[in-house]
């Protein structure tokens, strides 16, 4: 096992963002700052446990690629392609931190999965269905992918 294999996401962004210093690297070095700025947001936040799982992080990082997705969707449309392409790479960049995303066949499966175990039979137990699947696939797929897929096998 190496040093990498034992750090915590939060100690390995921490390792990063030096790294990135030392290389240079504007678009990673951006990136990472800005996950640790939402870490150190969560633990100063009123009522925060102080503590920071590897799931929280996760939750974090998957929050702000959407945030930076979307930016660049609107300034694509505002003519920005230069600003837009920069929050792509950042999202990019961030993405190296996600475990590998499942396909959408895969998510499919896992959901059914899912539907099987809790019984549920119609799109009104949709939210016993979203809460187990947002668990057990968390950081491996998105809200929205999970929740057409779930709309679609509950239908």
């Amino acid at each position: 096992m190496t040093k990498k294999d034992t750090m915590t996401l939060e100690q390995q962004i921490q390792e990063d963002i030096k790294a990135a210093m030392k290389a240079k690297e504007a678009v990673a070095l951006a990136a990472a700052r800005a996950i640790k700025g939402e870490i150190l947001l969560f633990k100063t936040a009123e009522g925060g446990s102080k503590e920071v799982t590897d799931a929280d992080v996760l939750k974090m990082i998957q929050k702000l690629i959407k945030q930076r997705k979307e930016s660049a969707e609107q300034y694509t449309a505002a003519g920005r392609q230069e600003l837009a392409d920069n929050e792509l790479a950042e999202a990019a960049a961030m993405e190296k931190y996600l475990p590998k995303q499942l396909s959408v066949e895969e998510v499919k499966a896992k959901v059914a999965e899912i539907i099987t175990q809790v019984g549920a039979t119609s799109i009104k137990d949709m939210g016993k269905v979203m809460g187990a699947a947002n668990k057990a696939l968390a950081g491996q797929s998105d809200g929205r992918t999970i929740s057409t897929v779930v709309k679609e096998l509950l239908s």
